[in-house]
């Protein structure tokens, strides 16, 4: 919340870059730097950067530290419609920001050169009854793989896809209910509980599920990272 100060510079000094002004290019590239210098003087190897569901310039400048993009969707109209316009905005915004940095004066400081490569989309927040999704969601879900494929500009099969079947989508991670609420209040993550944060009886097999899951979209994600790297993107 408290970086919505700095959402009116980033809108103002975006145009800017094109007349070489020096102060545009280290404010728009603030959230990049604080980045990579977090990263040295950790010792990290990758930063995770988790933006809000809008094209405002704070996510623009976050997204310009990103060497890749994971896509949340959940199974409903309005997730839809975001998805047909995150394709092109990352689009313009990659070419927008390549036509500044070409016309960057000398600078005492680096320049992100990030790529934005979108990794794929992960389902979230859905409703799973006896071991399968509920109907209404389900047919949002099943809207998912033409939808993020037209989005992003990818190629179309010649038959429909499902869902299990697409390498785009990373995972389906279910709405956890009251978990949710324990992490916040306890500040860890849904699969760190523990029973004195009142994750008790029913709740640990929820934790446990919860940590599979996730374990297992980090080991997708990472996969695809290296063969997107692999492959020069």
């Amino acid at each position: 919340m408290q970086l919505s100060e700095l959402e009116d510079d980033l809108s103002q000094l975006w145009p800017k870059c094109l007349d070489q002004d020096e102060r545009a290019f280290r404010v728009t590239t603030a959230l990049y730097r604080v980045v990579a210098d977090v990263a040295e003087r950790s010792g990290a190897s990758l930063a995770i950067l988790d933006v809000g569901p809008n094209f405002g310039a704070i996510n623009r400048a976050a997204l310009l530290a990103a060497d890749y993009v994971l896509v949340p969707v959940a199974p409903d109209l309005f997730s839809m419609q975001g998805l047909e316009n995150v394709g092109p905005r990352l689009t313009a915004w990659r070419a927008q920001w390549s036509d500044r940095k070409a016309r960057a004066p000398a600078l005492d400081f680096d320049l992100p050169s990030r790529s934005m490569s979108p990794l794929g989309y992960v389902i979230s927040r859905h409703s799973v009854l006896a071991g399968g999704g509920v109907k209404a969601y389900q047919r949002w879900i099943d809207r998912m793989p033409t939808a993020y494929r037209t989005a992003f500009n990818e190629p179309l099969p010649d038959r429909g896809i499902a869902i299990a079947d697409d390498p785009f989508c990373l995972a389906q991670l279910k709405d956890y209910r009251s978990l949710m609420p324990m992490s916040q209040e306890a500040k860890k993550p849904m699969f760190l509980l523990k029973p004195g944060d009142g994750a008790i009886g029913g709740h640990q097999a929820a934790v446990r599920q919860a940590y599979e899951d996730f374990r297992a979209l980090a080991e997708t994600v990472l996969e695809g990272m290296g063969a997107l790297s692999a492959s020069g993107t």
